[in-house]
């Protein structure tokens, strides 16, 4: 039996229509061919700690990204954030806020947190597609993603 491919951009949006514009832009431009599109916080987490339907997943696989939406059921972003950077199974994960918010406070906490980057979503279509595509393009293709030693506990 084959082994499924690895996700390479973990989408964590709970906006339906925020998440198709999304995914439509990646597949456009061709630079993900395997992204999972979760719906609240805890489905990240879930996913990327292999607990609940994911328990199978294995752990040794990462995604190349996560593009992670602020505002959230059940877990919002930040808290997400937290518990991604504060693992050392995934602290090495680049995440993305990829948010409507413009609160300066948000921004700081990110940051503070361990984002590696913090993007406003731009309101107008064409804008938000080629946001996404140019994040894409950077963080799977130009970007050298992390050695497997990387993930490993200190």
């Amino acid at each position: 039996m084959l082994e499924p491919e690895p996700i390479e951009i973990l989408l964590v949006e709970d906006n339906p229509s925020d998440a198709e514009l999304a995914l439509h832009a990646l597949k456009k431009c061709k630079v993900a061919n395997h992204i999972l599109h979760v719906r609240d916080g805890a489905e990240a987490l879930d996913f990327l700690f292999c607990r609940g339907q994911f328990s199978a997943r294995d752990a040794r696989v990462h995604p190349v990204l996560v593009l992670l939406d602020l505002k959230l059921p059940k877990l919002d972003g930040l808290q997400v954030l937290r518990q991604i950077k504060n693992d050392p199974r995934t602290r090495a994960i680049p995440v993305i806020l990829l948010t409507s918010s413009k609160e300066e406070s948000d921004m700081a906490t990110g940051y503070q947190l361990g984002v590696n980057s913090y993007i406003q979503k731009p309101v107008n279509f064409a804008e938000f597609q080629e946001v996404v595509r140019q994040l894409g393009m950077y963080w799977l293709l130009v970007n050298a993603k992390p050695p497997a030693v990387a993930f490993q506990s200190s």
